[in-house]
């Protein structure tokens, strides 16, 4: 089933105005953010060296979807709007439903990597309108939109709306001097652009699994390729018929896992869940502190300040050196993780 934005999401969209605009950009925002913290935790569980080849597609969907959110914060910054990243409500409660979406039963937590994980949460996120071998979506409500079809009804809104919704600042754009992959919104054509890069690194273009001009297939194919074992080639033998379901099939080379090689780390941590005075609660506090920090650096990243866009991307890699250790059990002798949890200051 694929996952679907809330009605009272997807309404901001029927005002036919900037402002429903700028309201349906934020929640894409908040929503980009929920799914960067599971792929984190799914990476950082994986012994190091010993499946490299997941490790690799976990760290590139991430890696992506936090090029998605600067995206949502350009177009955001581009029709006057302001995006917000200095919030608890940044941070959602795992496990949970994403943010912004129909409860649909897909619960997204914090858990450590295995195959089972990536076939029935990270496919689930990232699961196209139409995937190679299988029907339409399911309809769902009639005002359900799909992650795809919520971001081609913001487009359409750019669109109608014209250049003279794009009052924004223009310093506030990232662009790929800061983010490689980004694009600076000033117009219609360049927001059209960027929704479309959005769309097509998560889902594939509607008629291919790669993403647009690209080699890369889609998220859900990177996923899946983790799946099957196999990396996902074109079929020389399909038919030439654009919409054969076999032009593609998971039979390249080996995609090898290894699910012994992962950190026993705990599902769905929480600070308040360790015990008090211990290492593993300590070690989480100040994991919060810095995701935390590291949220407010994005937000003056992307509300003037671009250039703090480089101290944020150095929070990153320290908040990479915190959860290995935790996760490795180095902090503290046993296995534990972070929460991912807003946390400004004091334990």
């Amino acid at each position: 089933m694929v996952i679907r934005v809330h009605p009272e999401v997807s309404d901001l969209l029927r005002r036919g105005d900037v402002h429903g605009v700028r309201a349906a950009l934020q929640a894409a925002i908040e929503l980009e953010h929920a799914v960067i913290p599971p792929y984190l935790y799914a990476l950082y569980s994986l012994v190091p060296g010993r499946n490299d080849a997941v490790a690799a597609i976990l760290r590139s969907v991430a890696a992506e979807e936090m090029l998605h959110l600067t995206l949502a914060a350009n177009l955001l910054n581009a029709v006057g709007g302001r995006p917000v990243l200095d919030s608890p409500r940044m941070l959602p409660r795992y496990p949970g439903p994403l943010p912004g979406t129909v409860d649909d039963g897909l619960v997204v937590g914090l858990a450590p990597f295995s195959v089972a994980l990536v076939r029935d949460v990270f496919m689930r996120i990232e699961q196209p309108e139409q995937a190679l071998g299988s029907g339409p979506a399911d309809s769902g409500t009639v005002d359900a939109l799909t992650i795809g079809q919520f971001y081609r009804r913001i487009r359409t809104m750019l669109v109608a709306l014209g250049p003279g919704a794009f009052t924004g600042k223009r310093h506030h754009q990232l662009g790929p001097s800061v983010l490689a992959g980004a694009v600076p919104v000033t117009g219609v054509a360049s927001a059209c652009q960027a929704v479309d890069l959005i769309i097509d690194q998560g889902e594939g273009t509607l008629a291919s699994p790669l993403e647009g001009a690209g080699e890369d297939v889609a998220h859900y194919y990177r996923f899946a390729e983790i799946v099957h074992g196999r990396r996902l080639i074109r079929n020389q033998g399909a038919s030439a018929d654009p919409k054969a379901s076999q032009r593609y099939v998971y039979e390249g080379d080996p995609l090898p896992v290894d699910e012994t090689a992962v950190y026993p780390a705990p599902r769905d941590p929480t600070m308040a869940g360790y015990p008090p005075d211990s290492a593993a609660r300590a070690a989480c506090a100040a994991f919060n502190r810095g995701y935390t920090g590291m949220l407010k650096t994005l937000h003056a990243a992307f509300n003037g300040t671009p250039g703090e866009l480089t101290p944020a991307i150095g929070q990153m890699m320290s908040l990479r050196t915190q959860a290995l250790g935790m996760l490795s059990g180095a902090a503290g002798g046993t296995p534990a993780g972070p929460s991912f949890e807003w946390q400004p200051g004091g334990a």
